[in-house]
């Protein structure tokens, strides 16, 4: 009798893979500007009287950098729901702080980089050890 109840016991303990957060895709913020956000904002920026502004070094500004962060970690979050994840983090979460980073009046407002329009925003990388991998 103590073997099946033991055996139960074994089988009711929560699976420890499950408790796991999953790995994450970009290992910092700074691996999801590069390698995804700048890409998906393909918009003319620059100076003067240019509509978007963007700057190559945006983690020189904090406002940025935890807006950004905001979107990596719910981009993270929310690509785990595959039914409405990626609608939602559009409308909730990257459609509320992008036009606020690409304001003329936002961070980046006294920033001169630009690109053309299609051409992924600009990128300076940051110096080594600001954004370490937080996979691991």
């Amino acid at each position: 009798m103590s073997d099946a109840l033991d055996a139960f016991r074994e089988d009711d303990e929560p699976d420890a893979a499950v408790d796991e957060a999953p790995e994450l895709v970009y290992g910092s913020v700074d691996e999801f500007v590069r390698e995804y956000l700048r890409h998906m904002y393909t918009r003319p920026v620059g100076g003067g009287n240019a509509r978007y502004r963007w700057a190559a070094e945006w983690w020189r500004f904090p406002e940025a950098v935890a807006r950004i962060e905001g979107l990596w970690r719910a981009w993270e979050h929310l690509r785990q729901d595959p039914a409405n994840g990626s609608s939602t983090w559009w409308a909730e979460h990257a459609d509320h702080h992008m036009p606020i980073l690409l304001s003329p009046d936002g961070p980046f407002a006294r920033s001169t980089d630009s690109c053309d329009p299609g051409e992924p925003l600009p990128y300076t990388a940051p110096p080594a050890g600001w954004f370490p991998d937080m996979r691991g």
